[in-house]
């Protein structure tokens, strides 16, 4: 399983640019095989933010986790995606999502309207768009375009999907070349995802996808001092139907259960684990728990460095 971070803002704490780019470089220097930025709206829009990590980096892998698709046009995330490729020279994971009704409906007033159908025109839209012919045509039935497109030093770019429902996951594993899970715990992942994703890639003859684990961690000597505070902190993600039933499919309650709270014996324990049931990549979001959060957080992040490049 490969060791990654988030190196911009996943659990509450606002990353400038200035924040993000030490960030990219920290990441870079410690070994972390990934680096990858949320979209949320608190924060820097997702490939802006890759667009600028690109740029004092070398090595690391830059991701999406991710970028929703119903607020923009598939020809437009291409041109962005495409530019941010080339600012990294070639090193950036598009992670994309339709994202949650709730954000979708109340937050943009846009329809929430047949997310399977969306992300596979979705996908078909970037795949033409990211082979470099210059011309985005396609006739679909939610997405009609016949444009130019040619991004100089652009490449295409892998596509990763925030799959968690049964028919999401059997597109992912179709089409795309891997999922970025969130709140699913290692038998949701071993029993549920990894199955689905992989059979659906094995049908369409496709090379097993990319399973990308998010995960809240935070390394700490006791870990039931600190569960009240981690359960505030990540109680508003139980208000989401999707993040529910993963969560139930896992046996979990709360995402507390799903977070890794431990002190490092018990958090590489943890981790182990994941990567048996199936995962292939850790994406990190270290937590500041505790009296010291900035502590906290530093531990946890040399912790996972002492992991990288994978476990």
């Amino acid at each position: 399983m490969r060791i990654g971070i988030f190196i911009g803002d996943a659990s509450g704490e606002r990353t400038t640019v200035a924040g993000l780019l030490d960030n990219a470089r920290a990441a870079e220097s410690a070994g972390f095989a990934t680096g990858w930025v949320p979209h949320i709206p608190w924060s820097l829009d997702g490939l802006s933010a890759l667009a600028l990590a690109g740029t004092v980096t070398e090595r690391i892998e830059l991701g999406t986790a991710v970028m929703p698709t119903y607020t923009r046009h598939p020809l437009s995330m291409a041109q962005q995606a495409l530019s941010a490729q080339a600012a990294a020279g070639g090193r950036v994971t598009l992670g994309i999502g339709p994202s949650h009704p709730v954000v979708i409906e109340k937050m943009y007033g846009l329809a929430y309207h047949r997310p399977i159908a969306h992300t596979r025109e979705y996908i078909e839209v970037l795949r033409t768009a990211f082979a470099g012919s210059g011309q985005v045509v396609h006739e679909g039935e939610l997405y009609r375009t016949d444009a130019m497109l040619a991004v100089p030093g652009g490449s295409p770019l892998p596509i990763l999907v925030a799959a968690l429902a049964p028919q999401m996951l059997k597109l992912t594993g179709e089409i795309a070349d891997g999922t970025i899970a969130y709140w699913a715990n290692e038998r949701a992942i071993g029993e549920h995802v990894v199955p689905r994703l992989g059979a659906a890639a094995a049908a369409a003859g496709r090379p097993a996808p990319r399973v990308v684990t998010g995960l809240p961690i935070a390394i700490v000597d006791d870990p039931d001092a600190v569960r009240d505070q981690a359960v505030v902190a990540l109680d508003a993600y139980t208000a989401i139907p999707t993040y529910q039933r993963i969560l139930a499919r896992g046996g979990a309650a709360h995402p507390v259960e799903v977070a890794v709270i431990a002190d490092e014996a018990g958090a590489l324990a943890r981790l182990r684990s994941f990567a048996d049931a199936g995962s292939t990549d850790l994406c990190a979001a270290p937590l500041g728990l505790g009296p010291d959060p900035v502590a906290t957080r530093r531990r946890t992040i040399d912790f996972l460095a002492g992991l990288t490049p994978a476990l």
